[in-house]
């Protein structure tokens, strides 16, 4: 069995999202990071970089249990468990569109939304900084999906799952743009097209059912940037 550690944030959504595409049977757990739940010894244990997503399967090698964390390398949780042939495995991680997916759009994303929706102070340089690189990277998987259905293969990858999430969060990321995909045709069809699919109805409703914190005060804040403020001694 699967456990899936989780917080409705963008990239434990990519996890679900792969899990609920590969038909892999999963446990969810809650795990509320603006309550400060991730730093908690037994999530630590799991974890030991204090972050979401996590998952932990019960059915490893020599039925020995193993945890991954990251939401790229929990992609990787097992490619004969979901049916993925060794000589194509369900990502291409090494190529250009897979690094540019995983390391370019979603640290970038992530940057230019924390600078327009969670610094204390609207920094223009980091908001121009983090918004242009994002719309940079747009623009390499624009150019990369021209005649193509797919980034990297003829079906769909891990590749595509993964960069599918932080799409998804374009309007934020791009925020006060009406369209914000409307310069990148060829991202936009893949994203429409990745987003009708069944599976990702799915995996947008994964642990919906569990009351998460909602309110972003100085305990959540404290929770969720935690290297902001001063370390603490017992």
């Amino acid at each position: 069995m699967i456990r899936f550690y989780i917080h409705p944030t963008t990239n434990p959504l990519k996890v679900a999202l792969f899990l609920e595409e590969a038909g892999l049977p999963y446990e969810v757990v809650p795990v509320d990071t603006r309550k400060g739940e991730q730093h908690a010894a037994a999530f630590r244990a799991i974890n030991p970089n204090g972050k979401l997503p996590a998952i932990v399967d019960t059915d490893g090698a020599g039925g020995v249990a193993v945890r991954v964390f990251d939401s790229s390398a929990s992609c990787f949780i097992s490619p004969t468990r979901s049916g993925a042939s060794p000589a194509r495995p369900p990502i291409a991680g090494n190529c250009f569109p897979g690094r540019c997916s995983s390391a370019g759009i979603g640290p970038y994303s992530g940057q230019a939304v924390h600078f327009q929706r969670a610094a204390p102070e609207k920094l223009p340089y980091a908001v121009n900084r983090y918004r242009r690189e994002a719309e940079r990277h747009y623009a390499v998987l624009d150019a990369q999906l021209a005649g193509r259905s797919f980034i990297v293969c003829k079906d769909l990858t891990i590749v595509d799952m993964s960069a599918w999430g932080w799409i998804d969060r374009a309007p934020v990321v791009l925020t006060g743009s009406d369209d914000p995909l409307a310069a990148f045709p060829n991202l936009k069809r893949w994203f429409q097209a990745i987003d009708a699919r069944p599976a990702v109805a799915r995996a947008r409703i994964v642990g919906s059912n569990h009351a998460f914190k909602q309110e972003v005060d100085e305990v959540a804040k404290r929770a969720l940037f935690p290297s902001n403020y001063p370390a603490t001694t017992a």
